[in-house]
C-alpha cells in the first residue's frame, strides 16, 4: 500500500467520525424538537396533569430555593466588591448599586439561577426518567395508552417554566441586599447604593431578565426529560443521561442567553 493511501485513510476515518457525530447530533434535535411540539399541543388542548404539575413544582421551585439564594447572595456580593473599590477611585461611587442592580436583573440573576438549577434538577429529571425507561415503566405507560409526553414531560415543563422567575426574583433580591453590605463596608453610603439601583434599574431589565428565566426553566426541563426518555443501557445508561442532561443544558443556556441579549437589549 503506498505512502498516499495511508495519508488518505486516517483523514476518511475522521471525517467519517465527523459526519456521524453531526448526523447524531441532528437526529437527536430532531426528536427533541418532535417532544416538544407534541408536548405543546398537549398544553394548548388543556390536557394537564395538575397533580404532577404541583409535584414538580415543589421539587423545582422550594427544594432548590436554598442553593439559589445562596447563589443570589454571593453573586451580588462578588459584584458589589469588584466594582465598589474601582469606582471609589474616580469618585463614581453613586453608580455602584446601579451597576449592580443591572447586573443581577440582566445577567447575573437568570444565568447563574439557571445553571445551579440546571445541575440539581436537570440532572434530577434525567434520572428520574432515565430510571423508568430502563426499567420499561414508560412502555408500561404506552400499554396503558398514557402518553408519556403528557404524564411526564409536560408537568415538567410547567413547572420549570414557572419556577425558574420566581427563583430568579429570590436570587435578585438577597443578591441587591449582599452587595448593599459589601459596597457600605467598602465606603459607598447606603443610601447612595440604593438611590442608584433604583435609578439605573429599569423595569424592563427585571421583565427581560425574568423572560429568560422562563426559556431557561424550559431548556432545563426539555433537556433533562429528553436525556432521561432516550436512556439506555441500565444504570450506566442513566448516569450518562444525567450528565449529558446537564452539560446540554448549560450549553444550550449560555447560547440562548447571547440570542435573547441581542434581541431584548437592543443598543439604540
Amino acid at each position: 500500500m503506498s505512502n498516499g493511501a495511508l495519508a488518505r485513510e486516517p483523514s476518511a476515518g475522521g471525517l467519517a467520525a465527523a459526519g456521524r457525530a453531526v448526523l447524531a447530533v441532528l437526529a437527536d434535535t430532531g426528536r427533541a424538537a418532535g417532544m416538544l411540539v407534541q408536548a405543546f399541543r398537549w398544553v394548548r388542548r388543556g390536557h394537564l396533569e395538575l397533580g404532577e404539575t404541583i409535584v414538580q413544582l415543589k421539587r423545582i421551585g422550594w427544594d432548590s430555593i436554598f442553593i439559589v439564594l445562596v447563589t443570589g447572595l454571593f453573586a451580588g456580593m462578588v459584584l458589589a466588591y469588584q466594582t465598589a473599590g474601582v469606582f471609589r477611585k474616580f469618585g463614581a461611587q453613586g453608580f455602584v448599586g446601579g451597576l449592580v442592580g443591572v447586573s443581577l436583573a440582566r445577567e447575573a440573576g437568570p444565568v447563574f439561577t439557571a445553571m445551579v438549577t440546571a445541575g440539581r434538577v436537570g440532572a434530577g429529571i434525567a434520572a428520574e426518567l432515565g430510571t423508568m425507561t430502563v426499567t420499561e415503566q414508560v412502555d408500561a405507560l404506552r400499554v396503558l395508552a398514557t402518553d408519556p409526553v403528557r404524564f411526564l414531560v409536560v408537568p415538567r415543563l410547567l413547572a420549570a417554566a414557572v419556577a425558574l422567575p420566581v427563583l430568579t426574583m429570590f436570587a435578585e433580591v438577597v443578591g441587591a441586599v449582599g452587595g448593599s453590605f459589601v459596597a457600605v463596608a467598602a465606603g459607598v453610603p447606603a443610601g447612595s447604593f440604593w438611590a442608584s439601583l433604583r435609578q439605573f434599574t429599569w423595569t424592563w431589565d427585571l421583565y427581560a431578565g425574568l423572560l429568560k428565566a422562563v426559556f431557561f426553566g424550559l431548556i432545563i426541563a426539555a433537556v433533562g426529560a429528553y436525556r432521561g426518555l432516550h436512556a439506555s443501557g441500565g444504570a450506566e445508561g442513566v448516569g450518562r443521561a444525567a450528565t449529558g442532561a446537564v452539560v446540554s443544558a448549560i450549553v444550550l443556556i449560555m447560547a440562548v442567553n447571547y440570542f435573547l441579549n441581542q434581541l431584548l437589549f437592543q443598543v439604540r
